[in-house]
């Protein structure tokens, strides 16, 4: 079995008006004590070296990542999450906040950059596209060989992620607004030039020399913000798959986790049995991540194998079907299988969202949220001995 982490945004809000709180300068100093003394005086954003550290900043002061350690079983990267919610929530209440769980803001408010000087770069650069980006999205790395086969797998599952997207959709507000989405997230995050689904790369030389060239184009400012929906860990010996929202339960989160493993083992067979990647054109997947997004699972997306309208809940079970000979394997098909029809019975974290609404408006639906993220959690259970995610490897 392959190991696998996770990365997750979450907002920082108050638990009352549901408005967001730029705490993350003053989270983090509990939350990843610096490995040396001197490291306690850096300022906000900086980002010390930190040993072991699971809590990082991101673009917005309104948020905060956090990261598993890497794990085999849906029951630990479940406890992990759990405990990361909650130990984020603990530094948020000792400064008057909670922690979300929602892939966009409710409640419109202004937003401050988080005062790093590749941020300040970005701000000047990109204007309104980071005055308005604050989006909180669900990461997961998957192990793999080497990065051939790490080109291999994203080659291979580039047709299925928008599935993994509607799974996730978790977004509807925007800033005050309904907006008619599952997903918002999506729609403001495609607006980064790096970001979305991507060519069949064929081979690591063409990925690496798409990178290089995407970068000399001077509309990139750095490999970081290589932002597409699956991609080479820079840092670690993983596939990044970064198409999901953040999802309101943890238990949503762990169980696209697991899909994503189970895809990219599978990927990685077909690579070594001779299969080629379906040659779906990149605009067809621009088409059903847009429709995943819209739609989420309340009507229909395009089916990953004809790309034409399907029952959302056909479209889903059609990728569990796909991957069932490695959950399988794995003993992982019945958990699977309950998950999703959970998901699909109680709704995504977007459609959880439009009842707190309906009774209470949007401080009502991050109200909610704030219990529901934190759902399960021991918070004073320690998260035990970290191991850094570029120590992923097969089980």
């Amino acid at each position: 079995m392959r190991t696998f982490g996770v990365e997750e945004e979450l907002l920082i809000v108050d638990p009352e008006s549901g408005m967001l709180l730029a705490l993350a300068d003053l989270m983090l100093p509990s939350l990843v004590p610096p490995k040396r003394q001197d490291a306690a005086q850096v300022l906000p954003g900086q980002q010390p070296v930190h040993e072991g550290a699971d809590f990082s900043y991101e673009l917005k002061l309104e948020q905060i990542e956090t990261q598993t350690r890497p794990c085999l079983d849906y029951a630990d990267l479940l406890r992990q999450l759990r405990q990361s919610r909650a130990r984020a929530d603990q530094a948020a209440r000792a400064h008057g906040g909670r922690v979300a769980a929602l892939a966009t803001s409710p409640q419109g408010a202004a937003t401050h950059l988080t005062p790093n000087q590749r941020y300040m770069t970005m701000q000047e650069r990109f204007g309104l596209t980071v005055r308005n980006q604050l989006t909180c999205g669900l990461h997961v790395h998957t192990f793999v060989e080497s990065p051939e086969e790490g080109v291999a797998v994203m080659d291979r599952i580039r047709d299925k992620l928008a599935v993994l997207l509607a799974l996730s959709a978790n977004s509807p507000y925007w800033n005050g607004a309904e907006t008619g989405f599952e997903s918002y997230r999506t729609q403001a995050w495609n607006r980064w030039p790096g970001s979305g689904p991507t060519m069949i790369f064929g081979s690591l030389p063409v990925y690496r020399r798409l990178v290089t060239r995407l970068v000399e184009s001077g509309v990139l400012m750095d490999e970081g913000m290589v932002y597409f929906d699956a991609r080479l860990a820079r840092l670690h010996p993983t596939v990044e798959v970064r198409v999901a929202d953040v999802c309101l339960r943890a238990e949503d989160a762990a169980l696209i986790a697991v899909l994503v493993r189970a895809l990219v083992e599978s990927a990685a067979r077909e690579w070594n049995d001779g299969v080629d990647p379906a040659p779906v054109p990149t605009l067809l997947l621009r088409m059903a991540a847009w429709q995943a997004s819209n739609c989420g699972l309340r009507g229909q997306l395009l089916d990953f194998g004809t790309f034409t309208p399907a029952p959302a809940a056909d479209v889903v079970w059609a990728l569990v079907d796909f991957v069932a000979p490695v959950l399988e394997e794995q003993g992982e098909l019945d958990l699977v299988r309950e998950g999703v029809d959970r998901i699909l019975t109680e709704g995504t974290g977007s459609q959880l969202q439009r009842g707190p609404h309906r009774e209470g408006g949007l401080a009502a639906v991050v109200e909610r949220a704030v219990e529901v993220t934190t759902q399960g959690a021991a918070t004073g259970e320690p998260l035990g001995g970290n191991v850094p995610l570029d120590r992923l490897h097969r089980g």
